[in-house]
């Protein structure tokens, strides 16, 4: 249970106060990505000790950020997925924070991209609200191997709820490349490689929602 907070009955510090210890926001950026094991995450999040992990997720469970599921058999294992608090109140904060981080960024010729980098750039900082306005579907992208499951409804990113109706298969450094190249020719030839497909009534609606 956590016992430190800033003793302040302000909004920012009280957010704080969730959302302020390390790890917890990088323990909620993976879980946008869909259901993840308790093992995935120890895997994404190389330096987390396994008890501060442990700390972390049950303090956002108690925050109704996070909700923790046993899947029945054949499965039979335990998941993490960010609850339907979280996708309204928290994804909003982590879309602000990647806009904010991504002058930082080491320029996109230098080194590896990885597949969350890519769904960062590729989906959540290319979701436009308006122009998904009305639409209601379940998406899949596939990274570079990693698959990422989520929804748009209501205009807005949701968790996926059964099997998607569109994927977006792409490669993460297309990605970050169609979204932060300076160039727009180098853009525009990323997006080239981008392929949405599924259900035909969507998936021109679902390209426009991201400008893929």
């Amino acid at each position: 249970m956590r016992t430190r907070n800033y003793n302040q009955n302000c909004p920012i510090a009280r957010g704080l106060d969730v959302l302020g210890e390390r790890w917890t926001l990088l323990i909620l950026r993976e879980l946008v990505g869909g259901a993840r094991r308790y093992g995935d995450l120890r895997a994404e999040l190389p330096g987390i000790a396994t008890n501060l992990l442990a700390e972390r997720l049950k303090e956002l469970q108690d925050a109704g950020l996070v909700d923790r599921t046993d899947l029945p058999a054949p499965i039979g294992r335990t998941v993490y997925t960010v609850s339907d608090v979280g996708w309204q109140r928290v994804l909003p904060i982590i879309q602000s924070l990647a806009w904010f981080g991504v002058d930082r960024l080491d320029p996109i010729d230098e080194g590896p991209v990885t597949p969350l980098s890519g769904f960062l750039a590729g989906i959540l900082l290319g979701f436009d609200r308006l122009r998904a306005a009305g639409l209601e579907v379940t998406c899949r992208a596939e990274i570079d191997g990693r698959r990422f499951d989520f929804a748009i409804t209501r205009g807005r990113l949701a968790g996926a709820h059964g099997e998607p109706s569109v994927t977006i298969t792409a490669g993460a450094a297309d990605l970050v490349t169609a979204r932060l190249a300076p160039s727009e020719a180098k853009r525009k030839a990323a997006l080239r490689r981008v392929t949405v497909t599924g259900d035909p009534a969507v998936v021109d609606a679902v390209r426009a929602s991201f400008s893929l």
